[in-house]
């Protein structure tokens, strides 16, 4: 299959690029600069330099192409997150940038596209786990999400992943949060009781590859055992040699306000649709397993 990635740089994305080359496909990816195409060029995908918001660009490269992957992001760092305006230019990627590669799509006849969402989208849901028809509360932060999702629809073959929380040891938020562990705090909002949508980067990737071939739609992305903050908490301690972690002392949606509120949601996001449609299980089922996975690669690497 010729499979064009935006985004083929990014935690997710260079997951994606390798399993695909590996599978045998003809990989195309878009770099925002020479240094990148070389990232590309030595996993064995084809780069093309260029914009995501560049019309002209993508409808040069796009054309050819069997499927899209939009993968591209641009995640504030931890300490950042909170602050105005730091999301603004992925909320730009999730609009502006998601309908120029929608639009190079369409004119190309490129039907399958493989837009990346995210699970935090969902309003408060307690212990009542979350389908794909539960409902959403979107704000500021996550509104792109699904603008993105409505450009996704737009072709025949459209697929919306809504992803938990990504993590893995070459991730910076993973990376943040395990050295605050080791400090004794654990980096979750909301309350011990909230659930927490996660899911490796490595199941991410391969969830990628399935919705290649899975129903048009969107589709849940997460762990087969969300874990409540407190249970969370426990796992990351011990990985981390603690008996156990501070949570903040009050909601961090009091310093972000609307911007933080979808990370202090409880949301027990259920993978069990996209599992049956596509035949995708995750790996690595919850953060029971994944947390001390993950501490001793960065441990050991």
């Amino acid at each position: 299959m010729k499979v064009f990635v935006t985004g083929g740089t990014g935690v997710l994305g260079r997951r994606v690029v390798a399993l695909l080359v590996n599978r045998g496909d003809d990989v195309t990816a878009l770099a925002r600069s020479p240094e990148r195409a070389a990232t590309l060029a030595r996993a064995g995908a084809t780069p093309v330099v260029g914009s995501l918001f560049d019309g002209a660009d993508l409808a040069g490269t796009v054309p050819g192409h069997e499927a899209v992957c939009s993968l591209a992001t641009s995640i504030p760092s931890t300490s950042r997150s909170v602050l105005p305006g730091a999301w603004n230019e992925n909320t730009r990627i999730r609009t502006e940038g998601s309908r120029l590669l929608v639009d190079a799509a369409a004119s190309a006849g490129v039907e399958r596209f493989v837009q990346e969402s995210i699970a935090f989208t969902y309003a408060d849901g307690g212990e009542h786990w979350l389908d794909e028809d539960a409902a959403v509360d979107p704000v500021p932060l996550t509104a792109g999400a699904l603008v993105a999702e409505e450009q996704a629809r737009r072709l025949p073959g459209g697929v919306a992943l809504r992803f938990g929380q990504l993590y893995a040891p070459d991730a910076s938020h993973t990376v943040d949060a395990v050295r605050g562990a080791r400090r004794g705090w654990a980096m979750l909002l909301g309350g011990p009781g909230a659930y927490r949508p996660t899911i490796s980067a490595d199941d991410a990737a391969a969830a990628v590859l399935a919705a290649l071939e899975a129903p048009p739609g969107v589709w849940n992305v997460a762990d087969d055992e969300p874990l409540t903050n407190s249970e969370a908490a426990a796992v990351l301690a011990a990985s981390v040699g603690r008996t156990r972690l501070r949570l903040p002392p009050r909601p961090v949606t009091r310093f972000g306000g609307k911007r933080a509120a979808p990370l202090a949601r409880s949301q027990r996001v259920s993978n069990r649709r996209f599992r049956e449609a596509a035949g995708w299980a995750p790996a690595t089922p919850s953060v029971r397993f994944g947390w001390p996975a993950v501490v001793g690669a960065m441990t050991n690497g």
